[in-house]
């Protein structure tokens, strides 16, 4: 008897756990997933804003690519005074104040008494196509996050450094410095 059970339990017992244990699959390639972004301050590297804006602002890629497709975030040193004119943007922007004093204002010509004081630690959400213009009080650093590939546009077209406007002219007569 104990053969019997033996003999018909022992095939019984393999084919249960053969059933119980799946098979394995072959391992699918797994899509890379976008890798940490970790920055400290001195790993910053600051460098001229793109000629978009006007000479004097300077800029920091922290993730992203602002000239791809997908989310980006940019840093930018602004100096004291420093104006950017009235633009907007096809995508919203988040705008972080991380020092300094930055003041915006949201319409179509630059106007110091539409300005909003935005301390250290403010936050502007400004959505698609708003018009909006800025300024600074004291060097200011903003952190700006938001959809690729950024575009700015100027409401005047004139207020655009790109449109090929000609530096101001040298005085004529004057002797070059040697």
């Amino acid at each position: 008897m104990r053969k019997l059970l033996a003999i018909v339990l022992l095939p019984a017992l393999s084919l249960a756990q053969t059933a119980s244990s799946p098979k394995q699959a072959p391992e699918k390639a797994k899509a890379a997933a976008p890798a940490a972004v970790v920055v400290t301050p001195d790993k910053i590297q600051w460098g001229q804003a793109p000629p978009i804006f006007q000479p004097g602002l300077l800029m920091a890629v922290i993730a992203g690519d602002p000239g791809k497709t997908g989310p980006f975030i940019v840093r930018l040193k602004i100096p004291d005074g420093y104006k950017i004119m009235p633009h907007y943007h096809p995508t919203a922007e988040t705008v972080t104040v991380i020092s300094g004093e930055f003041r915006a204002g949201m319409a179509d010509k630059f106007d110091e008494s539409k300005l909003a004081t935005l301390p250290a630690q403010s936050v502007a959400v400004i959505p698609p196509h708003m018009h909006h213009f800025a300024t600074a009080k004291g060097e200011t650093v903003v952190q700006v996050n938001a959809m690729g590939p950024f575009k700015l546009t100027y409401v005047n077209p004139a207020d655009d450094p790109t449109k090929g406007q000609a530096a101001p002219a040298k005085k004529s007569g004057a002797a070059p410095k040697k």
